[in-house]
């Protein structure tokens, strides 16, 4: 096969590498651009890839369980004739569950966001690329046409693809057990006012969106450390250990001027959305924040990766 021939999943510059008299100086290398369908391929390779490990199972699996065991504890807890008192735990979701079920995906998301949710978003974006360093398998990567770029931002798009299916699994897990366990109806907000059902389930698919989107500045944050070391157990533990300490910073009260600039000083914010009216100003700051965490690690992974010396 010549140089200027095609080269399997990518395009090659017409002209390149031809020989002498045919428009180009001879010896110029072929430059090869990948299509558009092999990097869709690639996409689709991570994606299968991070889904059919045992280990992205079993945090989904977690996850799932955690509405169950909350809608479970409810039921047992009121049918003994006792109302739950969680005054100061979050949002005023748990007493509403017994009325309707709807309110299990509210208390669920509430109660899986500050660690469960993050979590597993931290363990899958640690691995992404220190765990191909790891394997052996990241060298061989970028042997593909793709280059680091792309490679990091399938890397990035597939951490955020779970992000949003961990965030609708605890959703889907707690619109079923709440279904099945709780009379559904009308919802009452926090405001006091009365919604239809089916604006209360518009907002449960709203709420899950926009946790999901909370997780995008962590996610970013796990990918720029999975950069920084060839272990992805190195990478996965200091990612969640980061995350640990900054809910702990969140809670310290003399830090109050830090506060507002982690990440998950907001992700509770979520809670405005079951008012009526929608409270806006705590959600537009949440989303703000987690942009520019995610454009100031997402740039700091780019300039590490793309400058790192991939020896194995």
């Amino acid at each position: 096969m010549s140089p200027a021939e095609t080269v399997s999943g990518s395009e090659t510059v017409p002209g390149a590498g031809t020989a002498p008299g045919a428009g180009t100086a001879p010896g110029v290398a072929a430059v090869r651009r990948p299509s558009p369908l092999w990097v869709f391929g690639l996409l689709r390779s991570e994606l299968v890839t991070t889904l059919r490990r045992w280990r992205t199972l079993a945090l989904l699996g977690v996850l799932a369980a955690v509405p169950v065991l909350v809608g479970i504890a409810v039921k047992i807890q009121t049918g003994g004739g006792r109302t739950p008192d969680h005054s100061g735990q979050g949002p005023a979701f748990m007493t509403q569950i017994t009325n309707n079920g709807l309110f299990l995906v509210f208390t669920a998301l509430a109660a899986t966001l500050p660690f469960f949710l993050p979590m597993a978003v931290g363990v899958v974006a640690g691995d992404a690329i220190a765990g191909e360093a790891s394997a052996g398998t990241l060298r061989y990567l970028l042997v593909a046409p793709a280059g680091r770029t792309r490679l990091l931002l399938t890397k990035y798009t597939t951490v955020l693809a779970f992000c949003v299916l961990a965030t609708l699994v605890v959703a889907g897990s707690a619109l079923v057990v709440g279904a099945l366990l709780f009379p559904l109806g009308d919802l009452t907000t926090i405001s006091g006012t009365r919604i239809s059902y089916a604006d209360g389930l518009g907002r449960a698919l709203l709420i899950a969106l926009v946790v999901a989107a909370s997780l995008v500045g962590l996610a970013a944050l796990g990918l720029f450390v999975s950069t920084l070391t060839n272990s992805g157990i190195a990478a996965m533990a200091t990612t969640v250990g980061i995350l640990i300490t900054v809910q702990i910073l969140d809670q310290i009260p003399q830090l109050h001027a830090l506060r507002p600039y982690l990440f998950s000083h907001y992700w509770l914010s979520f809670a405005d959305l079951v008012r009526d009216p929608v409270y806006w100003d705590d959600l537009v700051k949440n989303l703000g924040l987690q942009g520019l965490y995610a454009a100031v690690f997402g740039s700091a992974a780019w300039a590490r990766f793309t400058t790192k010396d991939i020896s194995a």
